[in-house]
């Protein structure tokens, strides 16, 4: 069950990244079509700024990171033992290099990772996290942390981050020149040409929220192939699941930084609390959600 659970989840990521590229590239076309009367022209101009967003965005420091998160490193085990111990153990286990270990000064349980690549990677807990949790729970979130460092989950995230953000960059350049002189498709007034615009205009329209959508979905599907890998690396989904039961009665934490939420092993911003409405656009699948997987396990 769980290593058919961890080849579901990646198989739906895939999915997930394809679906994103074509919807850059649609948006390209749409661009190009309406505003140089060359849709692969637009398709190539939105995949050329599609890299030079991915460029920049992967190479951001994780110092940035921890600083949007007012968060500080601890250097040995003498500042905290037991994260230290725990952090060091469930890296042993993934086989990847000791990451960075940083502390949020936050009453609020909340964890997360972040890194370009195992090799940089840092991972952070709150004071939260660090008085509620005891060892075995602690295990299971460190855990999830670093099958998120294993799986190149945050250097995923990124990417998809880099993606929507080049979205809304063509949709803003759209928005710029129709408010300056609109397109120079008006010599399409046959039927084809006329729905061929429309069409245009509908995807540069609802590309934004399509993106933020997949944006989520993916997210969403990390945090359960995440919550799987701990379990592996634990061999104790009783860990977990007792971690994340704690996490539906915790507090949002004070001042999180909206632009990290989709890191953290629960949504900083509601933290459990979720409403009874559509969880189209959570960073994080319900915790509810998340237990019964485990259990099923």
């Amino acid at each position: 069950m769980l290593y058919q659970q961890i080849a579901r989840n990646k198989r739906m990521t895939v999915v997930v990244m394809v679906a994103f590229s074509a919807l850059v590239a649609l948006v390209g076309a749409a661009v190009g079509y309406l505003f140089a009367g060359s849709a692969w022209g637009g398709v190539i101009i939105a995949l050329v700024i599609a890299l030079i967003y991915v460029s920049v965005m992967v190479g951001q420091s994780t110092d940035v990171v921890m600083r949007m998160n007012n968060a500080h490193e601890i250097h040995s085990a003498d500042e905290a033992p037991e994260l230290w111990h725990v952090v060091e153990d469930m890296a042993m286990v993934a086989q990847v290099p000791m990451p960075r270990v940083f502390i949020i000064d936050d009453p609020s349980p909340n964890a997360f990772a972040t890194g370009n690549n195992p090799e940089h990677a840092a991972v952070a807990a709150t004071t939260g996290l660090l008085q509620v949790m005891n060892r075995e729970e602690l295990e299971g979130v460190m855990g999830h942390e670093m099958s998120h460092v294993r799986n190149y989950d945050i250097r995923l995230q990124t990417i998809a981050l880099a993606l929507a953000s080049a979205i809304g960059a063509l949709t803003g350049f759209v928005s710029h020149i129709w408010w300056f002189g609109g397109s120079n498709r008006d010599d399409d007034r046959d039927g084809a040409g006329v729905i061929a615009i429309l069409g245009s205009i509908l995807m540069i329209i609802l590309a934004p929220l399509a993106a933020s959508i997949a944006q989520m979905a993916l997210s969403r599907n990390r945090e359960y192939l995440a919550d799987a890998g701990s379990v592996e690396l634990t061999r104790n989904p009783h860990g977990l699941i007792s971690a994340l039961t704690k996490l539906k009665n915790a507090t949002p934490m004070k001042d999180p930084d909206p632009n990290s939420s989709a890191l953290y092993i629960s949504d900083p911003e509601k933290n459990g609390k979720h409403h009874w409405f559509s969880h189209l656009f959570d960073t994080h699948p319900p915790l509810d959600d998340r237990i019964q997987r485990l259990e099923n396990m």
